[in-house]
């Protein structure tokens, strides 16, 4: 195995770790997911699987697709199970998931890889708001180890880039940049105070 295939792996299970608290907190009624967010965290990625290889692409660098979308789907069933852990979707929700499908859409009909990469990331941004404004609002409601966990995970990742140009780095990047977000969106209160 090569040191970029064990950043893989090692990304892929600390981002195993980091969903195992949040599907646990779930479960517990303690988290309680945008259902919004995590339905199509899990789909777009699970379809970029499918996609990927279809088209035969490298079987070490879709595994992290495949993670990625993954552990979202056990947090979304998790949501199901525990009925504490249902966040009340609203409008704000809807619209951005509608936006997200749109996206999604783009992605998959336009021709040209670097737009379909940024619509790729403009989907999976309108997925995140609902979540990014969840954790904003009440982040009690929210594990913040997991985003953390994604994080470090994201940035195992980034050695693996064999080329810096948008169709292998936007998207990393695009997540590094969202889940930031999240992670300063849950701890602000216990690390500024305010």
């Amino acid at each position: 195995m090569s040191f970029v295939h064990s950043l893989v792996v090692l990304s892929a299970l600390i981002g195993i770790v980091g969903a195992s608290f949040y599907t646990r907190d779930t479960l517990s009624g303690k988290t309680k997911p945008n259902r919004v967010s995590w339905f199509m965290w899990a789909f777009t990625p699970l379809l970029g699987t499918v996609a990927a290889l279809s088209a035969g692409a490298d079987k070490w660098a879709t595994v992290r697709i495949f993670v990625a979308g993954f552990l979202p789907l056990l947090v979304l069933v998790a949501s199901f199970v525990n009925k504490k852990s249902f966040w009340k979707l609203t409008f704000f929700d809807f619209v951005c998931g509608l936006l997200s499908i749109i996206g999604i859409v783009l992605w998959i009909t336009i021709d040209t890889p670097q737009l379909a990469i940024l619509f790729a990331a403009m989907g999976d941004g309108f997925a995140g708001l609902p979540t990014i404004r969840k954790a904003w609002i009440s982040p009690e409601t929210e594990t913040g180890i997991t985003y953390i966990a994604s994080f470090v995970s994201l940035l195992l990742v980034l050695p693996s880039i064999p080329v810096w140009n948008i169709e292998n780095s936007a998207f990393q990047i695009f997540l590094l940049v969202q889940t930031s977000v999240l992670v300063f969106a849950v701890y602000r209160h216990k690390v500024f105070k305010f």
